[in-house]
């Protein structure tokens, strides 16, 4: 298969590559990195990224950012910034690359415990995650040609510890078992799932 991985040099999308890279053809992807660069807060930007990527079976995006910190003085402009990368930067991915990815291909989104198990200043997140997970659910029953959409929904990884204090009582995720959710998502034949890994 040929598969684009979004946010390939990231904690997530290492493993995930190096998972997929011997049996398939790889293009890797970030705002800085990889085969080919795109913006995904920019619609022009990942139309032009798949114009140059070509027809692809599948797409795996790890990326996209939000705002991390107290309600009590979060703006309008803090909560925008989710709203903006980590969800309408997957759904864009998703709404513009229909039109680029083969018949019965898939879309893998990648949100986080946050939508479920809230922690303190992570409410940008929360909302964000929660309306990514929606949104793979309904996708699903409206893409066309057999293509498939899910959602990824890891708990905090063991290979980012500088997270750990802000997940109090959350035990890590092994990097396996995560790794483990992007290859259900894209060799399995599910649609419309929210892979939750804690």
């Amino acid at each position: 298969m040929k598969i684009i991985i979004i946010g390939a040099s990231g904690t997530i999308g290492k493993k995930v590559t190096d998972a997929l890279n011997d049996r398939h053809e790889i293009i890797t992807a970030g705002s800085k990195s990889g085969d080919l660069q795109l913006d995904i807060t920019s619609s022009e930007s990942i139309e032009a990224f798949y114009k140059k990527a070509g027809s692809f079976d599948a797409l795996i995006s790890t990326t996209g950012s939000g705002h991390f910190g107290p309600v009590s003085t979060m703006t309008p402009a803090d909560f925008k910034k989710g709203i903006d990368s980590k969800l309408l930067g997957q759904v864009n991915l998703v709404l513009i690359g229909q039109k680029y990815i083969n018949p019965n291909g898939s879309f893998t989104l990648t949100s986080g415990i946050l939508s479920s198990d809230p922690v303190l200043y992570g409410a940008n997140l929360s909302a964000v995650n929660g309306a990514l997970n929606s949104f793979a659910i309904a996708a699903a029953i409206g893409l066309e040609n057999g293509v498939r959409i899910n959602a990824v929904s890891p708990g905090v990884v063991e290979d980012s510890p500088s997270y750990f204090e802000a997940f109090p009582g959350h035990i890590p995720v092994t990097m396996d078992r995560v790794v483990a959710g992007y290859l259900r998502s894209v060799l399995g034949a599910g649609t419309g799932q929210v892979i939750e890994i804690f």
